[in-house]
């Protein structure tokens, strides 16, 4: 068994970015030459996953515009969230219910997502559908962030996430989802989290570690490092 698409969040405001988003959407920012979008997308065809469905909102022209431009071997979906913004849960929603698969490879395109994490990943995915869990978090130590003001946003506990005091592990921007955990939800603005505490709750919030050197796009402070750096 293999993940077969991958779904790229792409439909934020990205305010702690301002003024860069004011006329640009985060997901087209560049970093080293190559905007986010562009770098995710060659990312996952590297993965060997070929159905790319992209959620959009905010300056959803620009994104739609550069998708038309990008040569790509890949089938490349956009779905715009509609009349208001359906955040990340509400997002991944809308785009699940475009498809016929029932597991999917979800995306933040604000990590920067380097050919380091391809082995990480792929022992993700067998992990994944050797265990048969319905969601996996990729997740890293706090203390292997760029960013150190970073807080952790779970405990990792014999394989499973959970949220306690002293949380030192960081959510990637990437995990492995499955629609039944979906199965109640309306398309309608809510936040992922709502399914992770529901995993919580139920003891099927999964993590899986990755040892990479952490880069998220997290504000203006952050982006201004990297691009000095570069």
């Amino acid at each position: 068994m293999k993940i077969n698409t991958a779904l790229i969040l792409c439909a934020g405001y990205g305010k702690r970015l301002s003024p860069v988003t004011l006329k640009i959407p985060k997901p087209l920012i560049k970093i080293n030459e190559i905007t986010l979008l562009e770098n995710t997308i060659n990312f996952l065809e590297k993965l060997d996953i070929k159905n790319i469905k992209i959620n959009t909102f905010y300056l959803h022209d620009q994104i739609q515009n550069f998708i038309l431009n990008f040569k790509s071997n890949s089938n490349i979906e956009i779905f715009n969230d509609g009349n208001i913004i359906l955040d990340t849960g509400g997002g991944i929603l809308n785009l699940i219910n475009t498809s016929d698969e029932n597991d999917f490879i979800v995306l933040n395109p604000d990590t920067l997502w380097s050919d380091n994490y391809l082995v990480t990943t792929s022992n993700m995915m067998n992990y994944y559908f050797d265990k048969k869990v319905k969601n996996l978090l990729m997740v890293v130590n706090k203390e292997n962030s760029f960013d150190k003001r970073m807080r952790g946003d779970f405990s990792l506990s014999d394989e499973r996430l959970l949220k306690n005091k002293e949380n030192n592990f960081i959510y990637t921007g990437l995990q492995i989802i499955n629609k039944s955990l979906f199965k109640n939800e309306k398309v309608m603005p809510f936040s992922v989290t709502k399914i992770w505490d529901n995993a919580i709750k139920n003891k099927i919030l999964y993590g899986f570690e990755s040892k990479e050197h952490f880069v998220h796009l997290t504000d203006l402070e952050i982006y201004n490092k990297l691009v000095k750096n570069n």
